[in-house]
């Protein structure tokens, strides 16, 4: 790990992490509005959208449908916010779709019209739930801001787990076999399943620590494991968009990490897992 990457890594993680606790939500969402959609602009990159004004409008687009997403859930009680709800679980669909690409890995894999619609599609379907599901989990009572960072750690800490449990035991338990070997080559069954065993410790006692009651640990385990699995077909996803267009990284942003959308394809695909599973189990 380079010093660049390191550095980079010391100052975003403090500022992730400070925005999330001090600032209201009806300011965080716009600041989180502007990184998910850099995020989306070097997606329509990759996606074949090489047009400045094309991705510009494009990127138009999607920053008008957020705008109208949260004028329509606006409530004069404080609200629930059911149509980013309803995006939610738009999203959540979205990703379990996402898993049936993933097993094709040549769909939409030819550089034409009809294969860039799809990932121009696949672009909104990820970014604007995700965006959603941060703004439902950071105004969600009590301490809605806790439960957003700690949907973070648990990314985080799978990140973690996986690679030093690959890096112990990758190819010891389940043999040559790896996890996607078409789209990543070097992530490992073991790996994912190290994250996963991590993200749940993590979540256990972050739960704790907010304030959950211990009847709901098996339910927030669950939802952790679940949200874990997601995170990685985030990574996966985006791994296949830059295999199809022949890219390293997803952009050149940020010194040491690549591109927005490098830092925050697992996110895009754990936060509505996340708000989706908190709701239904009510934690």
């Amino acid at each position: 790990m380079t010093k660049t990457r390191v550095l980079a890594a010391l100052i975003m993680a403090p500022a992730v992490i400070g925005a999330i606790l001090l600032l209201p939500t009806q300011w965080l969402m716009p600041l989180c509005a502007l990184v998910f959609l850099l995020a989306l602009w070097e997606w329509l990159k990759l996606a074949d959208v090489e047009d400045t004004l094309a991705r510009t409008v494009l990127l138009a687009c999607n920053l008008a449908l957020m705008v109208a997403l949260a004028w329509g859930s606006r409530s004069p009680l404080g609200g629930t916010l059911p149509l980013l709800q309803l995006v939610i679980v738009i999203g959540v669909v979205w990703w379990l779709l996402a898993l049936i690409w993933l097993r094709h890995y040549d769909f939409a894999s030819n550089h034409d019209g009809n294969a860039r619609m799809f990932k121009l599609a696949a672009g909104t379907l990820a970014v604007v739930p995700a965006w959603c599901a941060l703004g439902v989990i950071h105004a969600g009572e009590p301490r809605g801001h806790c439960w957003l960072l700690l949907a973070l750690m648990l990314v985080w800490a799978a990140d973690s787990g996986a690679y030093f449990t690959g890096r112990k035991f990758g190819g010891n338990w389940f043999g040559a076999r790896r996890l996607a070997p078409r789209i990543s080559p070097n992530k490992t069954i073991e790996g994912l399943l190290g994250g996963i065993v991590l993200a749940m410790l993590v979540a256990v006692v972050g739960a704790l620590l907010i304030g959950a009651a211990p009847a709901q640990l098996p339910a927030i385990a669950l939802v952790a494991a679940l949200t874990v699995g997601f995170s990685v077909a985030g990574d996966l996803f985006e791994s296949l968009l830059k295999r199809h267009a022949g890219a390293k990284d997803s952009g050149t942003l940020i010194p040491g990490h690549g591109g927005v959308l490098d830092r925050v394809d697992s996110v895009l695909a754990a936060l509505p897992v996340f708000a989706l599973g908190k709701a239904w189990f009510g934690f």
